[in-house]
């Protein structure tokens, strides 16, 4: 049964206010740093193709852009996402390079999408967070073709991505209200058991599902690290609110965390990840079942 409690305001106010924000200010940076993550993704659609393709939790668009990028005028992406201001930010990106594709500003878990709309659904790091994700999977096969491609990519656990946490395991010291992980809740590694990843897609209405382990190299300049820990995460959630002495206190001791991931002028590190690839049914689940964790 799944207990994990309702926290879709709770995740509609944290992307509509400082991490949305965050990402908006850090587009460039992040874009770079998730280059790896997206290829895949890309690759998942036939290039030139007459598709219509869904990116779920499209952020700030870079996987939306690429893909249309990919299907040029004979295709369509669409990215949605609950975020404001980064849809905003999409939107305008679109704009600016003339591509085909459009943003919806809402939450995918219960948006009234077009049924049988879409030939592939796609998301990078995107799909972690909803509330209910078997009803989440569920609507997203409603707005899938029979026969349609999914593929995703999420982050496996957090003892395998040690940089994702480095920031807040250094400040916990200094900022001990800093909100805990929570296992299997909406976030970051909610995904991070296999078993329950595959569960939740069967009992959506997905079949053919892999959930196969991969490794991604990411980097960004070493110029881009302070800006990466003074807004993103949990840590630079905290900051926003702290006074001036003790956010030069906490940025002190954080860099210097960092500093075994540095090299060369760079910061690198592996991003241990699950890329997941399911298929719809040829009709709707006629009921769901509990998922099991």
């Amino acid at each position: 049964m799944n207990d994990i409690p309702d926290t879709g305001d709770e995740q509609a106010r944290l992307w509509n206010g400082p991490a949305g924000r965050a990402w908006v200010d850090t587009q460039e940076l992040l874009d770079h740093l998730f280059e790896p993550l997206a290829a895949p993704l890309v690759e998942a659609v036939p290039e030139g193709a007459a598709a219509r393709v869904l990116d779920v939790g499209c952020g700030t668009g870079a996987v939306t852009l690429a893909v249309a990028r990919r299907l040029g005028a004979a295709g369509r992406c669409t990215g949605i996402d609950i975020s404001q201001p980064m849809i905003a930010a999409a939107r305008m990106r679109a704009e600016r390079a003339r591509l085909a594709a459009g943003f919806v500003e809402a939450d995918a878990q219960v948006h009234a999408f077009e049924t049988a709309a879409f030939d592939t659904i796609v998301s990078r790091l995107g799909v972690m967070f909803f509330a209910d994700p078997v009803a989440a999977f569920a609507n997203l096969r409603r707005a899938a073709k029979a026969g349609a491609v999914l593929r995703f990519v999420a982050w496996r656990g957090a003892a395998e991505n040690p940089f994702m946490t480095t920031a807040e395991r250094a400040a916990a010291p200094l900022l001990p209200d800093l909100p805990p992980r929570r296992p299997g809740a909406p976030g970051q590694f909610a995904f991070a058991e296999r078993n329950r990843v595959a569960a939740i897609l069967e009992d959506s209405g997905w079949t053919g599902i892999e959930v196969q382990p991969v490794e991604f190299a990411c980097a960004m300049p070493e110029s881009g690290l302070l800006p990466y820990l003074q807004r993103l995460g949990p840590v630079g959630i905290a900051l926003a609110q702290a006074d001036a002495p003790l956010r030069a206190r906490v940025v002190e001791r954080v860099r210097a965390a960092f500093e075994p991931y540095v090299q060369g002028g760079e910061v690198r590190f592996t991003a241990a990840c699950w890329l997941v690839e399911a298929r719809a049914r040829s009709a709707p689940p006629a009921a769901r079942r509990a998922v099991h964790v």
